[in-house]
């Protein structure tokens, strides 16, 4: 099932997206997935005529660092032993087809095309073998990076976090298969190519992970990292992030 935020009529609504449809349900989405069986639905709606929003409004983005096996051979890298991770704020969150700003500050904007955990109740202290229980579903983040500004300060807070820095979207899909393509077009060229069949860390370890740090809250994102191919993007550009089996991310780069 695949759920999605929108504006419609000046009003913020959830509904579950098939094809290029939307029906709107009578809950949110953090409520759609502890208590899926109480959803009751109303009208459908044609995607062109309503606005998506984020898929949900995280207090946190947590981020991880070096986590695809392919990403390390290219950077001639070793595999870490844990996952190195970090945060995005909340106030970087775009949805599909907003505009990533281009910040006066750096001449080196990267894209970084990821797969993102979306949790669905209060994560603290999970093993492993429960984290599907805390799983609501996933969805994609583009980790926008001011590369420039992330080699100069050594520690990566500036560089990730500016406005529009974490697109999310465009929906949640609630069950996902463990091995899905993932990919990132520039202005329509293939520039990142990979499977989640190559990550160092599955999603269930992370949530262990950083569970057994931080309580994560409904509606948090582990964003789980990415693979090869990570460049600049120039402003105009558009930059398109797919995960198999969720959709399209599309996202355009402004001053």
């Amino acid at each position: 099932m695949k759920l999605v935020r929108f504006l419609d009529e000046g009003k913020n609504k959830s509904g579950i997206l098939e094809d290029k449809h939307i029906t709107e349900i009578s809950c949110p989405i953090l409520e759609a997935f502890n208590e899926s069986e109480k959803i009751s639905q109303h009208g459908t709606l044609d995607i062109n005529d309503v606005k998506l929003l984020p898929p949900v409004s995280p207090s946190k983005i947590v981020c991880v660092g070096l986590n695809y096996k392919d990403h390390a051979e290219e950077l001639n890298m070793d595999l870490p032993d844990e996952p190195v991770i970090f945060i995005k704020p909340s106030t970087g969150v775009i949805g599909h087809l907003d505009s990533i700003i281009y910040p006066s500050s750096s001449n080196q904007v990267d894209y970084e095309a990821e797969l993102a955990v979306v949790i669905s109740k209060k994560t603290y202290q999970v093993k492993e073998e429960d984290a599907d229980d805390y799983i609501g579903g996933y969805t994609i983040v583009n980790d926008v990076t001011a590369r420039d500004l992330q080699q100069k300060d050594v520690q990566w807070t500036r560089a990730k976090s500016f406005d529009t820095f974490c697109p999310i979207g465009p929906s949640i899909e609630t069950q996902l298969e463990s091995k899905q393509e993932i990919s990132l077009k520039l202005n329509g060229k293939v520039k990142q190519k990979s499977n989640t069949s190559n990550m160092i860390f599955s999603a269930q370890e992370l949530v262990e992970f950083i569970s057994n740090i931080m309580t994560l809250n409904p509606g948090d994102i582990i964003s789980t990292g990415t693979p090869p191919g990570v460049g600049p993007m120039q402003v105009d550009d558009t930059v398109e992030v797919e995960v198999e089996g969720i959709g399209i991310l599309k996202n355009y780069v402004k001053k």
